[in-house]
């Protein structure tokens, strides 16, 4: 239990710096959104490519999921890039994993799963945390289209981890996924006039962002998937907006208030309680 504890860790801190190192670029005119995901996925296919080899784990592209996942991805990589070009790194993690929760929660049950009663007080303070961050008042307007974009990418990533939990070979899956999006992402970056020059930095952050906290990141998602019911991955991924927010206050100069600061504690609560609660029960069964 430690070790899938201390590996997803592992993993929330890689998507939580995927926000921070994509909003980096596009702050500072490094690289554009449809060039950064561009480049973020191509070199996440590349590396995991690799990796699929050296694991003998085979690629899966004649497959009807493996269309949903790619699609998934890629509807995920794109609203996300575009979005940080309005919200901090915080806010935009916030947003998206927010989404995904209550999408991977509402589809646990439609499919049949049961959640215990302490799980769902557990998600209920961990939304109560999330509005409170979503709407801390004051004269800061959360930008809407940033919002929409955003919300468009949770719909993209909760698809791509719901099709992820079946996944038999998950490193060989994920490369095929990131395989398959990679030429539709190149293509849409030539058609969208940004033009293909990154600067050096902008080639850094992406590819870091494709290659470690993405490409490995993801496949190591994948592979701890199946130890985790739908719920508590949703829960789990409720701590990536709290990183996120304490890593952009360090490195971005994000402002972290108070409401911030309490509103992660309601979070951290609710994940620990969904977390605790034991497994869902299966459909027909209590």
């Amino acid at each position: 239990m430690l070790r899938l504890i201390g590996l997803v860790a592992v993993v929330l801190c890689a998507f939580a710096a995927n926000s921070i190192l994509n909003r980096l670029a596009l702050t500072g005119d490094d690289a554009g959104p449809v060039g950064f995901a561009a480049v973020r996925v191509t070199s996440g296919a590349v590396a995991l490519l690799i990796i699929a080899r050296f694991a003998g784990q085979p690629l899966a592209f004649r497959s009807r999921k493996r269309v949903v996942s790619s699609a998934g991805l890629l509807l995920y990589l794109l609203g996300f890039s575009f979005a940080y070009l309005m919200l901090d790194a915080g806010l935009g993690a916030l947003i998206l994993f927010g989404g995904v929760q209550v999408i991977m929660f509402a589809t646990a049950v439609a499919v049949g799963e049961q959640p215990p009663l302490l799980r769902w007080f557990g998600m209920g303070i961990g939304l109560v945390g999330l509005v409170w961050l979503l709407a801390p008042g004051g004269d800061d307007d959360v930008p809407v289209w940033g919002t929409l974009l955003m919300c468009v990418a949770a719909v993209g990533w909760a698809a791509y981890t719901l099709v992820g939990r079946g996944a038999v070979a998950p490193i060989g899956e994920t490369a095929s996924a990131f395989l398959a999006a990679a030429p539709v992402a190149l293509f849409a970056w030539v058609l969208s006039g940004e033009g293909l020059g990154l600067t050096a930095t902008g080639w850094a952050l992406a590819m870091t962002s494709g290659v470690v906290t993405s490409g490995m990141g993801y496949a190591l998602w994948y592979a701890l998937l199946p130890q985790m019911d739908t719920t508590i991955a949703g829960l789990a991924q409720l701590l990536v907006p709290v990183i996120a927010v304490v890593a952009g206050g360090v490195l971005l100069s994000e402002v972290v208030t108070l409401a911030m600061v309490l509103a992660g504690g309601l979070v951290l609560a609710g994940v620990a309680l969904g977390t605790l609660s034991g497994r869902a029960a299966p459909a027909g069964r209590r």
